[in-house]
């Protein structure tokens, strides 16, 4: 499938096509692929999908992919384990073998292998922001890729789209808040997923982002932007005023972008707020990658 964004500002128009990256025996995993048609090499994403840890799918990406494909960026959007099934850590396993494998596929792709970040939403930017902050941890790695064995899984920026940063207050949270998860199964729904992916409390802070950071742990700091709408009812508001202060006080850089009304999962929907968004988005990665030419990143 070949096509162009229509929101006045693409350049390049968009091949889209799926790769299996991983296969588990019987059960393959795949990529889709958002290919921005031109010279290139291009800067490369992982995207990254929420659904609680229990659901969801990487066309949920869709409508941000585009754009930021369309804009000169390759976005690999990704399957990966789901629990009950797959408890913690399975799914920073599976971003990390990811990132390894779309660096490996680079030059195949057209891209630069060092410009790798990653883009979560909701649980996808939990999983996310663990493998950037725990890159070498053994857990984590634990999933070989015997065509590049020594290759990292370092990223160079984390894009958070209405994360969660925090399991454990998320969960406190869906415990004293009725109206918690509106919109998303309501707030028994989101305890017993929590559980399901965790299995238990202690979990949630061992994989913890938040605490991490307050831990004072060794860990990997790349530029963070936090994409956050204030009328979200699936995550408190305090995730990301917290944990913006605590990874600058560890040394990181992380911005956090407010959207008055917005509820989780806005920059699905096409809008004012979503446009704005996804301009943030560009002109951030524009940023951390040193070049100034993706389309609308001013």
């Amino acid at each position: 499938m070949t096509f162009a964004a229509d929101d006045g500002l693409a350049q390049h128009r968009i091949e889209v096509f799926d790769r299996e990256y991983r296969r588990d025996g019987d059960e393959a995993f795949v990529a889709t692929i958002y290919h921005p048609q031109g010279k290139g090499p291009f800067p490369m994403l992982l995207g990254v999908h929420g659904g609680a840890w229990n659901a969801g799918a990487r066309l949920e990406l869709e409508p941000i992919a585009i754009e930021l494909a369309a804009a000169g960026i390759i976005v690999a959007a990704v399957d990966f384990r789901l629990a009950p099934a797959h408890p913690y850590p399975s799914q920073v396993q599976d971003v990390h073998y990811a990132c390894r494998w779309l660096k490996v596929r680079s030059a195949e792709l057209n891209g630069d292998a060092t410009t790798v970040g990653v883009l979560g939403s909701s649980s996808g930017a939990h999983a996310s922001l663990l493998c950037a902050m725990r890159p070498r941890d053994s857990r984590y790695s634990a999933l070989p890729l015997d065509a590049a064995p020594s290759i990292d899984a370092t990223f160079k920026y984390v894009i958070s789209c209405w994360g969660v940063l925090d399991p454990w207050v998320r969960y406190t949270f869906c415990q004293t808040t009725p109206q918690a998860g509106e919109g998303f199964g309501g707030a028994e729904a989101k305890l017993r997923q929590s559980l399901n992916y965790f299995v238990d409390e202690a979990a949630m802070h061992e994989g913890n982002p938040q605490e991490i950071l307050e831990r004072g742990e060794q860990q990997e700091l790349p530029p963070v932007l936090i994409i956050q709408g204030t009328e979200d009812m699936n995550i408190p508001l305090t995730l990301p005023q917290r944990f913006a202060p605590a990874y600058r006080s560890a040394g990181g850089s992380a911005q956090v972008e407010w959207f008055p009304g917005q509820p989780h999962g806005f920059v699905r929907h096409p809008g004012p707020a979503t446009a704005r968004a996804i301009a943030k988005m560009k002109h951030f990665v524009a940023a951390q990658v040193g070049i100034g030419a993706l389309i609308g990143s001013s």
